[in-house]
């Protein structure tokens, strides 16, 4: 099996994936920017060959790479990044290259978030109203529908980038005043807890890994105002989430793939979407949960997700118990810019034992995830929120 991985050295924890396959026998070929040299040893001994090219942004120069590998190692069975960066650019390779897999054409359901919504209700789960901005004769027209405040966002975007909260009458006309390079979605707001729903799924779409988080803080939050980030894993996946989840996973392009499927849990009442604790369904990303998110995965069950994923890959099976026994791990971060009630030396030393990792972020990563990172195991909730406390309280 021939396996080419775009950019394997970014995120830096990539390089697991890449010794997974290497694990299961299976030939994996980088292909990446940076100087064979600069590369980790681990990631280094995982590949078969490197293929560097000056910018991956090329496409011109990503796509000859990939040819000159299938020229010499013959047919490529899969092409991933892993990367929500680069989601299509794979999508773009598999389709000239005939790799299976998500392509130019399907990939539309997962990228836009008009796309997602559809699939969603397929799925037999309720979506927030929404509307693709034009003028703003419509933005009054749809605010009337749904009333104050709206959340706006680009249709096709990742992560935080560009959300905002409009208020009122005011901020609305200051939207359509700003000129946007791309396509905005417009979308009502709903008061609720923000949970995901993550793992693996085989060709088949039956998953083979599942694990729950929940994100207490939105990471519109955490971006525009930069708010301390936190989250944290169920021991067990709630019943209505893994009903829902999977029924998703069904319904989306999920085939040999990783999922992050999010959603809301109703605080209040909506009419048009449910009573409290109902689940509505934001968005997906066929891709790892970002940043350190499979490091908790792996403390929560003591286990490898990225061997998980290399085995799925290679075998059509991630060879996981799914009634593996777990513990309640939590991420949470420092930024510089802010000044804490216990000096981070002291957190360490009162959870010894307990923190799993405690690390800088990589500056690209730390504006949604922050600069010092601990991740901790606990075994109950009130374990976790002191962690939580000590970690991110200040005055």
């Amino acid at each position: 099996m021939n396996f080419v991985f775009l950019s394997p050295n970014f995120p830096e924890n990539y390089y697991h994936f890449t010794q997974g396959l290497k694990a299961n026998g299976v030939s994996t070929f980088g292909v990446g920017d940076a100087p064979y040299e600069e590369l980790r040893e681990e990631l280094r001994q995982s590949l078969d060959d490197y293929y560097k090219v000056s910018d991956l942004e090329n496409y011109d120069e990503v796509y000859r790479a990939v040819a000159f590998l299938t020229h010499k190692y013959g047919r490529i069975d899969f092409l991933e990044s892993n990367n929500e960066y680069w989601l299509e650019r794979d999508a773009s390779l598999r389709t000239d290259f005939n790799i299976k897999g998500l392509n130019e054409e399907t990939i539309k359901s997962i990228r836009y978030k008009s796309g997602m919504k559809a699939v969603y209700e397929k799925a037999g789960c309720k979506v927030a109203r929404y509307h693709l901005t034009n003028d703003l004769e419509a933005g009054f027209e749809f605010v009337k529908k749904v009333g104050y405040p709206v959340i706006v966002k680009p249709d096709n975007g990742m992560g935080a980038a560009t959300t905002f909260k409009i208020n009122n009458e005011e901020e609305l006309k200051d939207f359509y005043k700003t000129s946007y390079p791309y396509q905005m979605i417009m979308e009502e707001f709903v008061c609720g807890d923000l949970l995901s729903y993550d793992g693996i799924a085989d060709s088949n779409k039956n998953v083979v890994f599942e694990t729950q988080n929940i994100y207490p803080t939105p990471i519109m939050d955490i971006v525009n105002e930069q708010k301390d980030t936190y989250f944290y894993s169920l021991k067990e996946v709630e019943t209505d989430v893994r009903d829902i989840g999977q029924r998703v996973v069904k319904a989306f392009d999920t085939n040999s793939r990783f999922f992050h499927c999010e959603y809301f849990r109703l605080t209040q009442a909506k009419e048009g979407l449910g009573e409290v604790g109902d689940i509505v369904g934001l968005e997906v990303n066929m891709r790892p949960p970002g940043g350190n998110a499979p490091d908790v995965m792996n403390f929560a069950r003591q286990i490898n997700v990225y061997q998980l994923w290399a085995n799925m890959i290679a075998f059509d099976d991630a060879k996981y118990d799914l009634n593996h026994p777990s513990c309640h791990a939590v991420f949470s971060s420092r930024r510089d810019a802010h000044h804490y009630d216990v000096p981070l030396n002291e957190v360490v030393s009162k959870y010894e034992g307990k923190i799993y990792m405690n690390q800088r972020c990589p500056e690209a990563l730390a504006g949604a995830m922050g600069n010092d990172i601990l991740i901790g195991c606990f075994d109950t909730m009130e374990e976790v929120y002191q962690f939580v406390k000590d970690v991110n309280e200040n005055h």
